[in-house]
């Protein structure tokens, strides 16, 4: 069906059948906003992908400055994240099952409720500016019933609206969370047996992942400090690192590409977590010689870059191994002008081509669900399923068991994942060390907590589990072994 109209009169003298038709306003914020949102959800993009792109092409158009780029970001990265919440509330707005809803219909309606009830965008001007986007990209037809929809939305705030569409906490405490707070029940689910349970913690670490997280630098060793990103960023513009002593946190609105430093690949954009491992890594104690080490996982190259800078002032060298080949380049352009000898090469972590027992220092970064950095990539908390789990499961405990083979006897493993789910964290270490699903391999526990000097709240370890709400991070878990026979 075709909602635009065939003809209208446009005669305004009360002549010929009323008034007259009114184009619909582009408006480009809202309208980038929602082919943002179209990409995601159409064809699986990440937004953080997706967005830099369209507001450069925005910019270059003229007319689209600073504060429209942060307005069009908020509004796509804050729709994504309450995506579950919005979507339960516009549900209780209509009179059929949301799966029936044509899904650009469903962009325009998310947009509409993250602005009424996300923003401080005055209701009247949420609602205009929404149905005048759906004339735009739906048609007036549709544009009628975004119209009636986000009437009924705007007639509560947040609050009034969680009352009626969350259960009582004390009836169904993971579905009351799941919808509050706008995660999968699973995830929830997850996430809680992680902590250890309580709800503080576990409402404290949703509400974490909601947030917009912080740019955070690093400054590689060798290349860069942080005294010279400080200097460019000026005393407005940063906030030194929480916890790696090669960070720097950038203020809001930073443009972290516009730095010399990070242009020359001296420098790079890398979360706190993300250098913490490296750092604990490459610090671990060893016996005997420290001259080679291997990141298996290597792409896209934040910590290899990290690491082989840490090597170049040891004398040692890195072998960067991704698997993909776009991503090893991604490695190789990271990489690129490290003042220290490593080399980049497309390989397969569980079927390598180097010999048993060849490295003193191994990373092994492996993939896994990526449930640590839904701050980051907020879309992958509704793409992920617990079945998921089960596929990344033989990939990581093969991996891990191919880094310790690679090791020489007294070398260190690092098993590290951005995901705190148990399954893909110690359980995956405690299974390959007593051989299930493999034989067993000879490697002891290495305490991580010394090697994370300052930081708080670690737990018992001997590994360590870092958490947005805890250490501003990503949800980065990271064990330690070294091989002993």
């Amino acid at each position: 069906m075709n909602d635009q109209p065939r003809s209208r009169p446009r005669n305004s003298d009360g002549k010929g059948g009323g008034k007259p038709y009114r184009r619909p306003k582009k408006d480009p914020v809202r309208i980038l906003a929602f082919e943002a949102l179209r990409a995601v959800d159409e064809r699986d993009a990440y937004a953080n992908l997706v967005l830099p792109p369209l507001l450069r092409k925005a910019r270059e158009g003229g007319n689209f400055d600073g504060r429209d780029a942060a307005l069009a970001t908020e509004l796509v990265y804050g729709t994504l994240r309450r995506q579950g919440t919005y979507d339960a509330i516009i549900a209780a707005c209509i009179d059929r099952p949301l799966r029936e809803v044509d899904p650009p219909v469903l962009d325009v309606l998310a947009l509409g409720a993250h602005q009424l009830l996300g923003t401080r965008i005055p209701s009247h001007a949420a609602v205009s500016a929404s149905v005048e986007l759906a004339r735009v990209v739906l048609g007036d037809g549709r544009a009628r019933f975004v119209n009636a929809v986000l009437r009924k939305i705007a007639a509560e705030d947040l609050d009034g609206w969680l009352e009626k569409v969350a259960p009582p906490y004390d009836e169904d405490a993971e579905d009351h969370l799941a919808i509050v707070h706008s995660h999968p029940r699973w995830v929830v689910s997850a996430l809680w047996d992680a902590l250890g349970g309580g709800r503080a913690g576990i409402e404290d670490l949703l509400e974490a992942d909601n947030e917009r997280p912080e740019v955070t630098l690093v400054a590689r060793p060798g290349r860069s400090t942080t005294d010279e990103l400080m200097d460019a960023l000026g005393e407005e513009g940063a906030l030194p690192g929480r916890w790696s002593r090669y960070a720097v946190r950038m203020a809001e609105g930073g443009e972290p590409g516009a730095l010399e430093a990070v242009k020359d690949g001296r420098a790079g954009v890398q979360d706190e977590g993300s250098q913490l491992v490296a750092v604990a890594l490459a610090n671990a104690p060893i016996e005997g010689r420290d001259e080679r080490w291997l990141d298996g996982c290597a792409g896209p190259g934040g910590k290899a870059a990290l690491l082989a800078a840490l090597a170049a002032e040891r004398g040692a060298a890195l072998l960067a191994s991704e698997k993909q080949p776009h991503r090893a380049r991604l490695v190789e352009r990271a990489l690129a002008g490290n003042p220290g000898p490593y080399q980049v090469i497309a390989a397969d972590g569980t079927r390598p081509p180097w010999r048993e027992g060849s490295f003193d220092r191994v990373l092994m970064d492996v993939p896994c669900s990526g449930l640590g950095a839904l701050r980051r990539r907020p879309e992958a908390r509704w793409r992920r399923r617990p079945e998921d789990l089960e596929g990344f499961a033989p990939l990581q405990r093969g991996l891990l068991r191919e880094a310790l083979s690679a090791v020489r006897v007294g070398g260190v493993v690092g098993y590290a994942t951005c995901s705190p789910h148990l399954a893909e964290t110690r359980i995956v270490v405690e299974d390959v060390l007593k051989g299930r699903g493999g034989a067993p391999v000879e490697a002891e526990w290495i305490d991580v907590r010394p090697l994370m000097p300052g930081v708080a709240g670690l737990g018992e370890g001997p590994d360590v589990q870092l958490w947005p709400h805890l250490h501003g991070t990503d949800a980065m878990y990271l064990a330690l072994l070294r091989r002993t026979a």
